[in-house]
């Protein structure tokens, strides 16, 4: 709790949880939202060009409407296609969040792992939900634990370079 100039305690969750918690799913619900959005218009683009290319338009005012219609439709399909995508990359990455988080607070044991644990539960999590085959499965876990262990290799290396400068914060 903290105390402001009007005397009114408000709660402050800073302690409890790391900014990056916040920026991480955020962000990359962002970046979905950017793929989304460009993978969406370009194949709704696609898409009406071949429904119409069987009747291509005569005059200068069916190219204009065409190509209205086109555009109108390119942006109802990137808008569409960037905000699944980017609630499903933000959930992913919500997810990977919430699980390295808890297994830091199981303990210093877990404190070295919590990456790898992340990313395996992550694409542990992501192998259910997509219900993928033993195979596939298998290697988004593997995959999974690489970018946890490099993760977690870029923590050690930032407080390692820290120890090395002589900030012990």
């Amino acid at each position: 709790m903290s105390n402001h100039e009007d005397g009114i305690k408000r709660y402050d969750v800073t302690p409890i949880l790391e900014s990056r918690y916040f920026i991480l799913p955020a962000s990359a619900a962002l970046v979905g939202v950017f793929i989304g959005a460009v993978r969406g218009s370009r194949l709704a683009s696609l898409r009406f060009l071949a429904e119409n290319a069987h009747r291509p338009p005569k005059t200068i005012r069916g190219w204009y409407l065409y190509n209205k219609t086109k555009n109108y439709k390119r942006m109802a399909a990137g808008l569409l296609s960037g905000g699944k995508e980017g609630v499903k990359l933000g959930v992913t990455a919500l997810v990977w969040v919430g699980m390295e988080d808890g297994l830091g607070r199981c303990g210093a044991g877990f404190d070295d792992l919590k990456e790898v644990g992340a990313g395996v539960g992550t694409a542990g999590a992501f192998s259910i939900v997509y219900r993928l085959r033993w195979r596939t499965a298998s290697r988004a876990l593997m995959l999974g634990s690489i970018i946890g262990g490099g993760m977690g290799f870029l923590r050690w290396a930032r407080e390692y370079l820290k120890r090395a400068r002589g900030d012990f914060i």
